[in-house]
């Protein structure tokens, strides 16, 4: 006899309220709150007032850039790139250089958000950083391992911050998720399983993105790395990868629009992993099991559909039944991320996402690739 059906909905709306960092953090030390905005200072008397420098000017800029005018209306001082940075500061009301290091040399300037293609990461953020100043830098954190151990060590040796742009933490849903999961609702989580993709765009092929001397790796490094950074987050450390990759559709690309990848943590736990280009539609969907019950992340707001997370126990005698939680309204995250950024260097802390998990998730992709190209399971440490 088929078991019955029951669902339970609750629903999120939109609020006109600054968000707590990661939902949990409160701001502190260097950082206040006053009317709906975040105030950065340079110590607890609140004398002088840090700056931001952006460094690129494409669409990660303009997400950035958005955020602290939002949330810290006086810090955002300067936006270089060799392309628009002219243009964009215009419209974010800052100065501009087509020169890097002239921004980041700058004494009046404390934060620097590294936005370039990939290959001008580990440079921009280790001389931002041996000159003292704290940085994000997107995802991935740099085009080799090798590349991405040199920035943390500049972290560590220069005592600043250093942030991977992992936003996909800061999803609430996420949040709620990994909430559920640390106060053990699902018992020993078993699995997880994520499907990544989005619909491409005409000529792909002519963007940085799809120029491996620019880019990390293809679509398994460009998106799929945020969802290895989730696997990392609910399994811990990932031991070994098998991997497959292919180039179904934008053949003329160097690198891969479609990959495939199982993962074992050093727990035992796994994970699979699909993140493609040719989806046609965007779609995200993030999924743990345990041995008492389940979650379940699917869209991200925006294109990819209302955010939400469904949440069950299992039960072999009574009636199935889980539970949704729908998160309305625009996508959080890039404010939330930020605001926990600036939460972590006034409480000298590392940030949800720090350079070791940009690390880590650098060297769970690239031994993807490797396996990818030996055709067998490779060890990740």
């Amino acid at each position: 006899m088929a078991r019955l059906q029951a669902t339970a909905h609750r629903y999120i709306e939109e609020q006109n309220e600054t968000p707590s960092p990661c939902g949990r953090q409160q701001l502190s030390g260097w950082t206040s709150v006053q009317n709906g905005r975040i105030h950065l200072h340079r110590n607890r008397e609140g004398h002088g007032t840090m700056n931001v420098a952006i460094i690129g000017a494409g669409l990660q800029c303009k997400r950035r850039a958005s955020t602290i005018r939002e949330l810290c209306p006086s810090s955002l001082k300067i936006i270089s790139s060799p392309h628009h940075s002219t243009k964009v500061a215009a419209e974010f009301g800052c100065e501009s250089t087509k020169n890097w290091k002239e921004a980041v040399r700058r004494k009046d300037v404390d934060v620097v958000i590294v936005c370039t293609p990939p290959h001008l990461h580990a440079e921009i953020s280790i001389a931002a950083m041996d000159l003292g100043k704290h940085v994000l830098c997107e995802k991935p954190l740099a085009t080799s391992v090798k590349e991405a151990e040199r920035m943390v060590a500049s972290a560590k040796k220069n005592g600043v911050v250093l942030k991977c742009g992992f936003n996909h933490r800061h999803h609430p849903a996420i949040l709620d998720a990994k909430r559920l999961v640390e106060q053990g609702k699902f018992g020993k989580v078993l699995f997880c399983r994520s499907r990544y993709g989005i619909c491409g765009r005409p000529e792909y092929e002519k963007e940085w993105r799809a120029d491996p001397k620019l880019a990390a790796g293809g679509q398994f490094m460009e998106q799929g790395v945020h969802v290895i950074d989730l696997f990392r987050w609910f399994l811990g450390d990932l031991k070994e990868v098998a991997c497959m990759t292919s180039n179904h559709y934008f053949k003329e690309m160097k690198l891969e629009d479609d990959g495939m990848a199982l993962f074992r943590s050093a727990s035992g736990a796994t994970a699979c992993l699909h993140t493609t280009l040719v989806q046609w539609k965007n779609l995200f969907s993030f999924e743990v099991f345990g041995e008492e019950g389940y979650a379940i992340v699917e869209g991200l707001g925006g294109g990819y559909g209302e955010e939400r997370l469904i949440y069950g126990k299992r039960d072999f005698k009574a009636p199935f039944r889980d539970d949704t939680t729908y998160y309305r309204g625009s996508d959080k995250s890039w404010k939330e991320e930020w605001m926990e950024f600036l939460s972590a260097i006034s409480q000298k802390r590392q940030p949800l996402g720090d350079g070791v998990d940009g690390l880590e998730a650098l060297r769970a992709a690239f031994a993807a690739y490797e396996s990818q190209d030996k055709k067998r399971f490779v060890s990740i440490h």
